[in-house]
């Protein structure tokens, strides 16, 4: 039996919100609610902040998802009923989102280098420069917790015809110094990237400047081919590496998510709209110095400022409903103490009593996983180029590829790995594990030799320069791969968030968030705009994160609050 004597007594036992489990989207709302006056309680059975979301070293990563993969008990505990009491508890346990996980280390370095390591359990992720994200970090000055920020070098697309990755010209720049693009096709993408930012500018005013509304609810694939004409490669650069569309837009018997073309155009205007936001970052995307979790403990030492009570290595054992009508009336801990909410956030992973928990509408019927994969080498996909994303359109790795498969190279200046390694993480979006599998072992095998075949003459073929150059594909030193689950529940009298998504940024992440704010507190503002840094006053309710600057930050503003960036 559990030493209860270890766990402290939380005072007071009445919140008006308590959130467990500290991924991002419960820090998100632990801190909305707590800039919104509530009082908020934040607890995590973890002895770290994140959950799901957390950047962790190579041997606490490996831990974890060796954990997932044994099967953990996830019976709910035994708790002997009390008559004397109005409430019932229901017990509670967790579910594994990962499975089928598979670790190869070729390399005892990097094992001696576990420290050296932040590794994202949800990666690929990146900010865009003019997301919402990105925006709510401006707004609630949560960057001065943060550190700094390095920019993304550049963005490849790989090309299936001659096994090549070439550069995506998502500017006007870009495409001029394209020297893979005929005149014919720097021109048709001149032409498409004016239209769209004359529909973007023209605001509903001018007519002539605006796609119409049929073309807009027309999907997006048939858009750029019938009414723009694009040839099929500006259109698979378009759609899979600016867009980011996850399925075949070509194959409507496999497509099982149309992108139309409202939402292409939307997503070409943030991508757009992100470039040269910020003087130090050039491209669309930053990513932030120590890796994702920096983000989340940056909303939870936020919402400490606020008043949010953190008790982590606290775990929650049952929900306290009222015995008459099950209605939801607080948490039983492991210490034994009963502690109330009037709300309650539960993380993804937990799984409920049958009679409270049923799937989400949306969800229904819905089989959705994402494998993915990490892995580290000593060399980068492409000379001289230090973080980056490479995008493989459908059917570009094989004929049975059905959805894009996402890599992104992060190296040691955004500290994610020891100097002279780099860290590169694989997704995709997939129906079952064998699937799954295939594409991502496709893709590595592509991307990596392994030690066993470095000596051979596989490799990859570079167009990008005006001679063709022969490089030697990087030696694959470890890799971790494994499917997510993307299953979501929802219960009544409380509220789960979202696990963690498909997508390369968090756009869809936060709206979910924001929506599950805006119905728990109808009328309340999400993060009213926030005071100076000083003008609030630290309390010694700040939770304890490790303080993660950079030694050398170059402070720059540019209308978005002096955003911080490495040189």
């Amino acid at each position: 039996m559990e030493d209860t004597a270890s766990y402290p007594t939380i005072e007071p036992s009445n919140f008006d919100l308590i959130v467990v489990g500290t991924g991002l989207p419960e820090s998100i709302l632990a801190a909305a609610a707590s800039a919104a006056g509530k009082s908020v309680l934040h607890i995590d059975s973890n002895p770290y902040y994140g959950s799901h979301f957390a950047s962790l070293n190579l041997q606490e990563f490996t831990t974890f998802l060796q954990s997932q993969s044994q099967s953990p008990n996830n019976t709910p505990a035994e708790i002997q009923p009390d008559s004397s009491s109005e409430f019932e508890t229901v017990p509670l346990a967790t579910r594994p989102m990962y499975s089928s996980v598979e670790i190869i280390s070729n390399s005892p370095e990097v094992l001696d280098n576990s420290r050296k390591f932040s590794l994202e359990l949800v990666g690929p992720k990146v900010l865009f420069c003019a997301d919402e994200m990105m925006n709510l970090i401006v707004k609630t000055d949560i960057h001065q917790y943060m550190g700094a920020f390095q920019s993304i070098d550049g963005s490849y697309v790989f090309d299936g015809s001659n096994g090549c990755l070439r550069n995506v010209p998502d500017s006007r720049s870009a495409i001029f110094k394209d020297k893979s693009l005929s005149l014919a096709e720097k021109n048709q993408l001149m032409r498409f990237f004016k239209l769209v930012q004359g529909h973007f500018q023209s605001d509903g005013g001018e007519e002539s400047k605006r796609i119409s509304e049929k073309d807009l609810e027309s999907p997006f694939v048939e858009f750029l081919s019938q009414k723009i004409g694009l040839s099929e490669k500006l259109k698979s650069i378009i759609l899979y590496a600016i867009a980011m569309a996850d399925y075949d837009q070509e194959n409507k018997e496999v497509c099982k998510v149309v992108l139309k073309t409202k939402e292409g155009i939307d997503r070409l205007i943030l991508y757009h709209s992100s470039i040269g936001r910020f003087p130090d970052a050039p491209g669309a995307m930053i990513y932030p110095i120590y890796g994702q979790g920096v983000l989340l403990e940056s909303f939870c030492r936020r919402a400490a400022v606020k008043g949010c009570t953190y008790v982590l290595r606290m775990p929650v054992v049952g929900l306290l409903v009222h015995k008459d009508d099950t209605s939801y009336k607080g948490v039983k801990l492991a210490s034994g103490q009963e502690l109330f909410g009037h709300q309650l956030i539960l993380a993804p992973s937990f799984i409920l009593s049958p009679g409270l928990a049923h799937s989400s509408p949306g969800m229904q019927g819905v089989k959705v996983k994402v494998t993915r994969g990490i892995c580290i080498t000593k060399n980068p996909l492409k000379p001289e180029v230090a973080n980056c994303l490479v995008f493989y359109p459908p059917q570009s790795l094989c004929p049975d590829q059905l959805t894009s498969v996402r890599v992104l190279q992060l190296s040691s200046n955004v500290k994610s790995s020891p100097s002279g390694m780099f860290v590169i993480y694989l997704s995709a979006v997939c129906d079952d594990v064998l699937q799954g599998k295939k594409i991502l072992n496709v893709a590595i095998n592509t991307l990596f030799s392994h030690p066993a075949s470095a000596d051979n003459k596989d490799s990859l073929v570079d167009h990008q320069n005006e001679n063709t150059e022969v490089k030697q594909k990087p030696t694959l030193l470890w890799c971790a791969t494994y499917i997510q689950e993307l299953t979501t529940d929802v219960s009544d009298g409380f509220n789960s968030t979202t696990m963690p998504d498909a997508d390369v940024q968090y756009n869809n992440l936060l709206d979910a968030t924001r929506k599950l704010f805006q119905e728990m507190y109808p009328g309340e503002e999400f993060f009213p705009q926030s005071v100076s840094p000083e003008e609030e006053a630290v309390d010694d309710g700040e939770p304890e994160l490790e303080s993660k600057s950079s030694e050398t930050l170059e402070s720059i503003d540019n209308g978005a609050s002096g955003i911080e960036y490495t040189s």
